[in-house]
């Protein structure tokens, strides 16, 4: 509901007030709702990526102990073969492939749109409409060129199936698994960004400094 005010001291000004209306309280919890569900995602999301990143440390540190240390004549001279360094093997493929995973699950979940390296001299110096048209036409383009690239995908890695690890007691389709997470969650991120652009425009260029807004703006005007 909207209703009109006059200012004591100009009482030619018009001023307009929104009052909230009956269901504004219910879509503002709603909208603090999914703020708080994207917000604890995204923390979840960010530790799981912290927590390979840890592992992978600790096991690089693990490589240099048992390299330097257990593998030594002097360790081996006072401890004997206690501990075996061929054991230790696992360690290499096991970096690699959380190395693996920490790429494609940053890039599907951590990193941030504004975070990628982007060519957009023309996305940024046309008007409102051409941007949101020039948005949504590369969304979808994403989107389609991602999701179409599963199948043929699952198609070459379906012999994985039966490949073990060398060192690691796992199959390596369970490995490579992490780019179907990867391919699955950028498109629906791009599909998104598409369903956004179309209700609300895209108003603002995320790469754009906060310095450049005001220049930006008075181009648009």
């Amino acid at each position: 509901m909207v209703i009109a005010t006059r200012t004591a001291s100009d009482p030619v000004e018009t001023r307009f007030v929104r009052k909230p209306g009956p269901g504004r309280p219910a879509t503002a919890r709603e909208g603090n709702a999914m703020k708080t569900i994207s917000r604890m995602f995204r923390t979840a999301t960010e530790g799981f990526a912290a927590l390979m990143m840890a592992a992978i440390f600790c096991t690089f540190i693990l490589q240099i102990v048992v390299r330097y240390a257990v593998g030594s004549s002097w360790f081996t001279a006072t401890f004997g073969g206690v501990i075996d360094a061929s054991y230790f093997g696992w360690t290499v493929e096991f970096i690699l492939v959380l190395w693996l995973w920490t790429i494609f699950w940053g890039n599907a979940f951590v990193v941030r749109d504004r975070d990628h390296v982007t060519f957009d001299m023309i996305y940024n110096i046309v008007g409102r409409k051409t941007r949101t048209v020039l948005a949504i036409v590369g969304a979808l383009i994403i989107v389609a060129a991602l999701w179409s690239s599963i199948g043929p995908t699952y198609d070459r890695m379906k012999l994985l199936r039966l490949k073990s690890s060398a060192t690691l007691p796992v199959k390596m389709l369970p490995i490579y698994s992490i780019y179907f997470v990867f391919l699955g969650a950028v498109g629906l991120r791009y599909l998104w960004r598409a369903w956004d652009c179309m209700r609300h425009s895209a108003d603002r260029e995320l790469h754009v400094l906060p310095f450049e807004e005001t220049i930006h703006e008075g181009k648009e005007k």
